[in-house]
């Protein structure tokens, strides 16, 4: 049976999840390439029912597969995609590292690259929406070395039309939910690359019948809010409560009036928000008076996968009771 997503406050997840036993044990075997295919497949099925029961458990409304096949959210897609190398280690903050691909052809889709992990993470869901959640063109740019194309406009619209075809086949398969992570636009906060981005999402989305979200995190968000606000997108997803909420006022100044993925949880301490922080971190959005509860969705600010699972569950936990709460107050 269908879950009824509340019509106020639904609660729902960014992404990514602390990587469960099984898909650690997978990715280490991948690098190794000590296992076969159907070993691979075992061990992050094990994982992905793992992350869902969590969701399950913590009562969220839509949830995702906690990518658990992807060990980076841009090295996962451009390992698959024709016209990308594997780069050398680069460090992206604390000691935390990645190895940053090159483009070195053309890039094309060769194939389902994400559908397979929807629909394992979909017969476990128990009637509940999964997102389906893909890293957006800009960022897989920005977060490469391009060497084939030289021109940034190009390798965007190059990429959208590849990636175009991968939320083709999340629909075709199902998905009432396409969400595209695009955290690099917030580093460059100026309107030729907000346009650029618009110009993608058109082609990714247009005349597709699903939930469309755009979710950015972690810079100067209300450098590019009012570039963005024309995006052809339902709802963006943006990250609060790490930044103390300063984005709140620009919301109003700007007269934002899509759908607003609310970030509410801190995805960068392992200190559990409580039920009574999170409600009177909602009420500070809705004494703004500029958005109904049923344009806005209760969520952390980004995904969870660098938190210990039990301290995850927990914070996805208490904010699914302040999302409860909330209803019953607005």
């Amino acid at each position: 049976m269908e879950y009824q997503v509340p019509r106020k406050f639904p609660t729902t997840v960014v992404g990514s999840y602390p990587k469960l036993e099984p898909a650690k044990q997978a990715l280490r075997k991948i690098r190794k390439k000590q296992a076969s295919p159907d070993e691979l497949r075992g061990l992050f099925v094990e994982a992905i029912r793992g992350v869902v029961e969590d969701h399950l458990w913590a009562g969220v409304d839509i949830i995702s597969d906690g990518e658990q096949t992807r060990e980076d959210m841009v090295v996962y897609f451009a390992e698959r995609m024709n016209g990308y190398m594997p780069g050398e280690w680069t460090r992206i903050f604390d000691n935390v590292y990645f190895r940053k691909p090159i483009i070195y052809g053309k890039v094309e889709w060769p194939g389902p690259l994400t559908v397979e992990d929807w629909k394992i993470a979909s017969s476990f869901a128990e009637g509940r929406p999964v997102k389906g959640i893909l890293t957006g063109p800009y960022t897989m740019l920005e977060w490469s070395f391009d060497l084939y194309y030289g021109d940034r406009r190009e390798a965007v619209i190059d990429l959208a039309k590849e990636l175009r075809k991968e939320i083709e086949a999340l629909v075709n398969a199902g998905a009432k939910y396409i969400q595209i992570d695009e955290p690099a636009l917030s580093t460059r906060p100026w309107k030729e690359e907000a346009d650029i981005v618009k110009e993608a999402l058109k082609i990714m989305l247009a005349g597709l019948d699903v939930k469309k979200i755009v979710h950015i995190c972690f810079g100067k968000i209300e450098y590019i809010l009012p570039y963005i606000l024309e995006f052809p997108v339902d709802q963006f997803d943006l990250e609060f409560k790490n930044s103390n909420f300063r984005l709140l006022p620009y919301l109003k100044e700007y007269g934002y009036d899509k759908e607003l993925g609310y970030g509410v949880i801190d995805v960068h301490t392992t200190q559990i928000e409580s039920v009574d922080e999170i409600v009177e971190d909602i009420e500070k959005l809705m004494k703004l008076g500029i958005l109904s509860p049923e344009k806005i969705y209760i969520d952390p600010d980004c995904g969870l996968k660098r938190l210990p699972r039990e301290i995850a569950r927990q914070k996805l936990k208490n904010m699914v009771e302040a999302a409860k709460i909330a209803r019953q107050r607005w």
